[in-house]
Parts: C-alpha cells; structure tokens; sequence
C-alpha cells in the first residue's frame, strides 16, 4: 500500500484553515477525580470560542451524553448550529491523542485519515479499545480513505510548520512503551512516510508531572514556518529548569529545510499547580489555534497569565487571544490543545 508521503498527502500546521475542530466529550470521572463535574463550564467555553469561526464535532456515546453536552453549551451561550454530534463512544476526552490524524493532498484537493495505534500512553489507563478505532469511525462517516501505519502514535507527541518539518521528543517517542522494537531513525521514516514530512526534529525532555512521558504540545509550538514558542521556567530551584534548557539548547542547534535556524521564542510556565501531592502538567503552551483564535489556558495568576497571553498573542496578531481557567481542567492531565484534533481545510 502506498503511503501519503507517496501519495502527496501532509499533515498541515495548526495555524492553517480548519473546517472543523474535534472534541470527544469528558466523561470518565477517573480522569479527573472527585472534579468532573467542575470543568463543564470552562469546557463549554472552550467550544464556544471555537464555534465563532468553525464547527465543532462532538463524539459522544448516546443521546443521554448528547443532552447532557446540549445542556452546558446552551448555558454557555454556544452557536448550536455550529455544533455537530456524532455517536462514537470513547473511552477518555483526550482527542488529541486519540483522534484522527487529517492529511491533505493540496494539488487534488483530497483529504484522508491516518489512524495510529493507540495504547493509552504506554499503556497506563486501559480500557482504551473504544478511542483506538476513533479515526476509522469518523472516516466512515466522512467518506475519506485510511491509512494504517501500524506503529503507536498519539497527536499530541507532534508538532508541524505546514513546509515538511515535525518535531517531537525522545522522551516520549523513544519510550519503550510505545514501540520498543522500532530504533530512532525507524519511528522517523514512520513519521516522514504517514504525516508526508521530509525532516524530523527532536528535543530531548517533557514537563514534570506529564503522564504521556512528554508530550511535545506541552513544551514546543510552531506559531509560523520558522519560529517556536518554548517553555522555560524562570525558578533554578524548580525541576523543570534544568529539563527545559536542555531542550532550549536542543532547538538553538536546530536547522530547518531550507537551512535557517528556527526563530525561538521564549515562554515562562505558570506557578506549579498540586494535586493530593503530585505536580500537574500545567503549560501555557497547551494552546488551540482555531481560524480566529488562540485559546490559551490559564492559571489563576493574574501577573504570569497576563504575561503568557502578551507573549503568545505576539505571535498571531491576525487572531485573538483568549485566556480560560485550566486549573480544574488541568487535573485531568491536559488542557485545551490535548481535548482538541484540527480537521483542516483543503
């Protein structure tokens, strides 16, 4: 079988035109403990913000979950024709992760799915059958074709500038969780071949506290071609320092197809956000790019969030910048970009 590369399919930026975004609605009450029932709102909100300049698609598990989701947007005050809902039970909300892949052959105007293995990151939270077959199910409803590489992959380990160059972490994708019979170079010709990608870059560390063993979308984003945000955290005495210079200097030596060094800028991490003991992956580089905004989560301090927003709404002077609060949402160990799986325009 052929593979997109082949076939003149990629995988686009995130800042380029969506149709759509794709959401699987929470549910999993494990997920986030004792707290489910406090993220509906700022989760409404969320999608709110999207439906002023796309659709939102909503995977749900029946029409009980459908009503339930009607509920808290109409209470919202969200554009209800913008929303669609498709009935396809998950097990989890993380459609990052387990949502379809969309790869475009621009020159065709063609569209298809690229549906990964899906292991729950490494395998921590089963059951994760239901959100495995997630891509095969909305390519069905869409009509589009499917390519099957095989291998684990999850949406948030990667990262794209819409001109051929992914990048990602060793932490996450060299963990021998995830395919621990393929080498470096092995996981690249995937990732090369199934996103349509000619070059792959690779930091080396996560955020502390990251269950998916350091999802890119929590420390690198591309905002144009050639220049990234960072996370960096300004406290020595914090153990993301030494973690995140490291892939600081890790992107200073890094040159793009065409040669350049990547543009890179510098963003803080909000203050250490604790739960019964433990350190979430609170990032403000959790954000969304939808067609007219950049979705940011917040913190509940009004200095650094204020300062994050400034920073990254630099970077997309064509869109707003909208803060919500993550801080309930971030106990389940995501923010908006990891609930969240773009379906481009062609």
């Amino acid at each position: 079988m052929s593979t997109p590369l082949e076939l003149g399919y990629a995988f686009p930026a995130e800042f380029e035109p969506h149709v759509a975004t794709w959401l699987s609605w929470p549910h999993k009450e494990a997920s986030w403990p004792g707290k489910i029932h406090t993220i509906f709102p700022r989760y409404s909100e969320f999608i709110r913000i999207l439906a002023e300049s796309e659709k939102v698609c909503i995977n749900v598990a029946d029409e009980e979950m459908r009503a339930f989701a009607m509920e808290h947007l109409s209470l919202a005050g969200v554009n209800l024709a913008m929303v669609d809902f498709f009935l396809h039970p998950t097990n989890d909300a993380w459609c990052r992760d387990h949502g379809p892949a969309f790869v475009v052959n621009t020159k065709e105007k063609k569209k298809a799915i690229v549906d990964w293995n899906y292991n729950a990151w490494g395998g921590k939270y089963p059951p994760y059958e239901l959100d495995d077959v997630i891509p095969t199910r909305i390519a069905e409803k869409l009509g589009l074709p499917v390519f099957y590489p095989g291998i684990i992959m999850e949406g948030g380990s990667v990262e794209f500038n819409g001109e051929g160059t992914v990048i990602t972490s060793t932490c996450c994708l060299l963990n021998e969780n995830r395919n621990p019979l393929l080498s470096q170079a092995e996981i690249e010709k995937y990732l090369c071949e199934f996103y349509g990608q000619q070059q792959v870059l690779w930091v080396h560390e996560g955020v502390v506290g990251d269950d998916t063993d350091g999802h890119i979308d929590d420390t690198v984003r591309f905002v144009n071609a050639d220049t990234v945000i960072t996370v960096v955290e300004e406290r020595k005495s914090d153990p993301n320092f030494s973690l995140l210079q490291r892939n600081l200097s890790d992107l200073k030596k890094m040159r793009l197809l065409n040669g350049k060094q990547l543009n890179i800028i510098e963003l803080h991490m909000p203050d250490e956000v604790i739960w019964e003991g433990q350190s979430l992956p609170a990032s403000y580089a959790n954000f969304y790019i939808s067609n007219k905004s950049v979705i940011v989560p917040t913190f509940r301090n009004e200095e650094k969030d204020d300062k994050a927003l400034q920073i990254i709404g630099a970077c997309f002077p064509d869109r707003m910048t909208v803060g919500i609060d993550s801080t309930d949402i971030i106990w389940g160990l995501g923010s908006f970009h990891c609930l969240s799986q773009q379906e481009p325009a062609i």
